[in-house]
């Protein structure tokens, strides 16, 4: 194939790649012999190869050593279809291959990496894709590690990408995902519409940098604590642009590997009992970090935690902006004594204490970080990607139960009133020696008493809230005894007697350990409350 024939026709965007030499192109002439004789005297696997970018271009071809198809013709599959399966097997291809169906999109899978599980984490994707494409009149999407190209599909087919760049470093990947492309036209008159590559996530970002081709929107679907790439893909990105990262490293957000979370994203994390939301902050954190380096700040639009694998995800917005080293970017410390959390900013390290210790040292209290304290999500943004899934069909009328409680989860979370981290509430009863209350009953209680209260995302057998531990203890065992005296009364048949029981064992069991003002406390609210 002839130099000249990589390039688009006259008139058209283009993005022309070569090795090494200065670029040039058939419609300005510019150094094209040199260019020729340079690849000539090269073999196609020494070509470091270069994506060089004439301005009004939008959209890359393949790389010269890489073999296109023709374009495809056929129409794309039906949209956005409510009633059709999340995902499911259907019968074998004539040539014996195996088809999936995700919201009504077919495409094979093979041997590529692909999760069933990961669909909301994608729909999560395509949605907020599509509300920057309804705000921005424009999407061209960076696919980082695309695997079998389902999420790159996704975001042509339903976020309405105008061009989307599917790379994955597995060359043997590219059969599946120009199969899976196809349905796409390659071409919407002489425009591209997407291109496949293959190469290192940071190199692809890398030289798209260099040669000022940014994205508005990148997804980096890593394996692991690798934070290797979020520098490149920053640079890589639009101003206000988003960037959809993921961590799969349950281990470092544990507490288990410090030193590698360390490493990874520089923060020293030790184990605290909201360990998976800490997995989520740390993420933020060390893109926080990256960020600042080059001058950018970051706002999370939301922050998803799924059990399998685990996987941390995070779609970020990008701007020009200085890290404040006092707003949102410190220290998380936990008391296994007592319960309670707190932050601590950089010039609060010499002095982090527990209210329980009386300002001594302890060493029931563990602190974490530097990692993201802020807030997880964007109440606004997360308003607008659920009225679009109900515009699409996705949640509501019985449909995508999961995807819309997920959503209205993460809504409620996004109170600015809450306080990083969440209570399980198992730990509240053994702290209580109690039963377990129901999660209902425990986040009304908390909301007449006027604390912010919701469940979350993140373990389903918790809450946030901004009440204090002793607090929590308290209301557990207040419940704990109505229910006790309302068992008596059901017995005896009179209240007078349930309640005269039920304080003679009060005082003669906790007197001793609460205190009298706080048994009178408990006895006076459990009166009122019958």
């Amino acid at each position: 194939m002839s130099l000249e024939n990589q390039h688009e026709p006259k008139g058209s965007c283009h993005l022309s790649i070569f090795p090494v030499c200065t670029p040039a192109c058939s419609r300005c002439g510019i150094l094209l012999n040199k260019t020729r004789q340079t690849i000539q005297s090269r073999r196609p696997t020494e070509f470091p190869a270069m994506l060089s970018l004439c301005s009004r271009t939008p959209s890359p071809p393949l790389f010269p050593f890489l073999p296109e198809s023709k374009p495809s013709d056929r129409k794309p599959k039906a949209l956005h279809a409510a009633n059709q399966p999340h995902h499911s097997l259907s019968n074998p291809t004539a040539d014996n291959r195996q088809l999936e169906t995700e919201r009504g999109l077919q495409f094979e899978v093979s041997d590529s990496f692909f999760r069933h599980e990961s669909l909301t984490g994608r729909d999560l994707g395509v949605l907020a894709a599509f509300i920057y494409k309804r705000s921005k009149s424009q999407l061209r999407v960076l696919d980082a590690m695309c695997g079998c190209g389902i999420r790159s599909l996704r975001y042509l087919a339903e976020a309405e990408a105008d061009f989307v760049l599917a790379n994955d470093a597995n060359d043997e990947y590219r059969r599946i995902i120009l199969s899976n492309l196809s349905q796409i036209p390659r071409y919407s008159g002489d425009k591209r519409r997407w291109a496949v590559t293959h190469f290192d996530a940071n190199r692809i970002m890398t030289e798209l940098y260099l040669q000022k081709d940014f994205f508005d929107f990148i997804d980096v679907d890593s394996f692991g604590s690798d934070s290797s790439f979020l520098r490149s893909a920053f640079n890589a990105l639009k101003l206000d642009g988003l960037i959809y990262v993921t961590s799969t490293d349950g281990y470092s957000s544990g507490g288990h590997r410090p030193h590698n979370s360390l490493a990874s994203y520089g923060a020293y994390i030790r184990p605290m009992p909201y360990s998976n939301e800490i997995g989520l902050r740390m993420l933020i954190g060390g893109a926080v970090r990256e960020a600042s380096v080059l001058g950018y700040c970051i706002k999370p639009i939301f922050s998803y935690y799924s059990y399998h694998g685990p996987v941390f995800r995070v779609m970020l917005r990008v701007n020009r902006g200085k890290l404040t080293v006092t707003r949102h970017y410190g220290f998380i410390s936990y008391c296994f004594k007592c319960g309670n959390s707190q932050a601590y900013s950089w010039d609060e390290l010499g002095q982090i204490s527990c209210t329980c210790s009386d300002g001594k040292h302890s060493h029931s209290l563990v602190v974490s970080g530097p990692l993201w304290t802020g807030p997880l999500h964007d109440a606004s943004y997360l308003t607008h990607m659920f009225n679009l899934a109900e515009e699409w069909g996705w949640v509501g009328n019985g449909a995508g139960f999961h995807l819309e409680k997920l959503l209205k989860q993460m809504i409620d979370e996004s109170d600015p009133k809450f306080p990083f981290g969440y209570i399980k509430l198992d730990e509240i009863a053994s702290r209580a020696k109690t039963n377990s209350p129901p999660l209902r009953t425990m986040i009304s209680i908390l909301q007449k008493e006027g604390y912010a209260a919701s469940r979350s995302h993140i373990a389903s057998n918790a809450i946030k809230t901004n009440c204090p531990m002793a607090m929590c203890v308290r209301i557990v065992k207040e419940l704990q005894a109505a229910e006790e005296i309302k068992s008596t009364r059901c017995k005896t048949g009179s209240k007078e007697m349930a309640l005269g029981l039920f304080g003679v064992r009060l005082f003669s069991t906790e007197v001793i350990t609460s205190g009298m003002e706080e048994v009178i406390h408990d006895y006076t609210m459990l009166v009122r409350n019958l």
